[in-house]
């Protein structure tokens, strides 16, 4: 069974488990706060799917001593990849963070689309400027559902886990509403989401035929900008919230509903 290492603060790498089939796990424990505090080791944690987790990604899973896990997946991610294994005294809760319908074409073109097609649907700075904008967009009108996290981190869900497919844009987005709320400094929360670029971390890319072309060095390329973490596109959800609320604080407050109260609970769970 796999050893779970205590977390430093983030100053170094932190030794991390190796999962056969769980990509993009790691601790968001050790980020600094703007008034000197840390987010403790052991309370929250992110990954991609837990779909395909093999027996002993399973046995380490269970052994951090979860409340729930937190799934962002659609109804489309689920016929896909499959739903989660179950963990032993776990609570799984579902919370779609993108409708199965929205971008269903475009992503067909992504898996199936020839090279002129996906110069004519993704160059041009196109997909990075679609990955941009669905930050934005989560930000915008999935306020319900980014309260409906915290809310419950803030009453009885710590140690939690959260995750989507490839565990960087939707899990990567509500990590980081999380960690706002947290008062984490913007900076440790792109350089946690960017971790997300480590060859290990990466999800992997579906295309529809296995012939060459189809994975040729021009078409990963085109398709690079929406698999990955990339420090524009947090920025665009952060420029959102000020932009759209003036603020955090306004955001936390009229935007997700979190009394005084609220973050005090939450802070007092995850902070040390």
């Amino acid at each position: 069974m796999t050893q779970q290492i205590p977390r430093p603060p983030r100053t170094e790498p932190v030794p991390e488990p190796e999962l056969a089939e769980v990509r993009n796990f790691r601790d968001v424990g050790g980020l600094p706060t703007t008034d000197g505090r840390r987010v403790k080791p052991g309370k929250l944690f992110r990954s991609g799917h837990l779909a395909h987790a093999t027996e002993t990604d399973a046995e380490f899973l269970a052994s951090l001593g979860l409340h729930t896990v937190f799934d962002f997946r659609n109804a489309a991610d689920h016929a896909l990849e499959g739903p989660d294994v179950e963990l032993p005294g776990v609570r799984n809760v579902n919370i779609p963070l993108s409708d199965p319908a929205d971008g269903k074409e475009f992503w067909k073109m992504v898996r199936d689309g020839g090279v002129e097609q996906l110069r004519g649907l993704l160059g041009e700075g196109k997909a990075a400027e679609r990955m941009a904008n669905s930050y934005r967009a989560m930000i915008e009108n999935r306020t319900a559902e980014h309260s409906r996290v915290v809310h419950a981190l803030a009453e009885d869900s710590v140690p939690a886990l959260m995750h989507c497919a490839a565990g960087k844009d939707r899990a990567g987005l509500s990590i980081a509403v999380t960690l706002l709320a947290l008062g984490v400094e913007r900076e440790a929360i792109v350089a946690d989401y960017l971790e997300s670029n480590a060859p290990h971390r990466r999800y992997r890319v579906r295309r529809g035929s296995e012939a060459p072309e189809a994975r040729s060095p021009e078409v990963m390329e085109l398709l690079a900008p929406l698999f990955d973490a990339r420090a524009e596109y947090l920025t665009a959800a952060f420029d959102t919230i000020d932009q759209h609320w003036g603020g955090v604080d306004r955001y936390l407050a009229e935007g997700l509903g979190l009394t005084p109260e609220t973050l005090g609970r939450l802070r007092d769970r995850l902070l040390g």
